[in-house]
Parts: structure tokens; C-alpha cells; sequence
């Protein structure tokens, strides 16, 4: 998921165009604004943590570009390709690395496991918004 920032800072294409130069599949694609009840269920396990509030806050304070990726071994490329969370840890050639500066307004959300990517993925499309194309282009990859 892009987050508000990278649509105020006019980065969306960049970011997509990263992913899919990757060679990743891109099966599901929509901007949207998060509510407060959506942003609860997404980060409602940091709901105890003291940064909970800033995260809500921050995703719900404009419009974000929801994705769904496939690949071979499409988390572990697209947390690569993303960066630490930590910007000041990311390496540079990474999406957090040349574009964040404050953890707090990271750009960029990416599922860290199987089960995490079904969980979003279920919160933020529906079945029918999926579509599994047939990708030709995949032997270049």
C-alpha cells in the first residue's frame, strides 16, 4: 500500500514502475480513503503500542493506493525492494531508502508474511476487484 505521502509528493508511478520493473504481477490496484474503523483492523496489532495513534493518523489523513502484487517469492522481493522500516537503516536503491526520512510518515506498507498478505488483501479488495491475468511477459523475469 502507497501511503498518503507518496500520493501528496507525486510518487505513485515511481513506485509502481520499481515494483513491476521487478517483474512482480500486478493483480489489484485502487486509490482510496482509509476510515478509522478500516485503519483499526489494519494495524490492530500495534494497537497497544505507543505509536498506534500516529499510524492511524497518518493513514488516514489523505488517500492511499491499495495493491496487490504476485510473484515467485513476492513478499520477501517486495520487502527487499521496499527497505527497513527505519529509514535512517534503509538502503539507498530501496523505495524507503531514497524516498523516506521519518518513520512515522513511511511511505510504504508491504505484508511481512503469507498470513499478513491474506489478511490485508482481504481488507482492502474485494474478490471480484482481483484480477489473475495471464502474464506472457514472465520468461523475461
Amino acid at each position: 500500500m502507497l501511503k498518503p505521502g507518496v500520493l501528496n509528493r507525486r510518487l505513485v508511478g515511481e513506485v509502481i514502475g520499481r515494483l513491476e520493473k521487478k517483474g512482480l504481477k500486478l493483480v489489484g490496484l485502487k486509490m482510496m480513503n482509509v476510515s478509522q474503523e478500516l485503519a483499526s483492523r489494519h494495524y490492530a496489532e500495534h494497537k497497544e503500542k505507543p505509536f498506534y495513534g500516529e499510524l492511524v493518523d497518518y493513514i488516514t489523513s489523505g488517500p492511499v493506493v491499495a495493491m496487490c502484487l504476485q510473484g515467485d517469492d513476492c513478499i520477501s522481493i517486495v520487502r527487499k525492494l521496499v527497505g527497513s522500516t527505519r529509514p535512517s537503516e534503509a538502503a539507498p536503491g530501496t523505495i524507503r531508502g531514497d524516498f523516506c526520512l521519518h518513520t512515522q510518515c513511511n511511505i510504504i506498507h508491504a505484508s511481512d508474511s503469507d498470513e499478513s498478505a491474506e489478511r490485508e488483501i482481504n481488507l482492502f479488495f474485494k474478490q471480484e476487484e482481483l484480477i489473475d491475468w495471464e502474464d506472457n511477459s514472465s520468461v523475461w523475469y
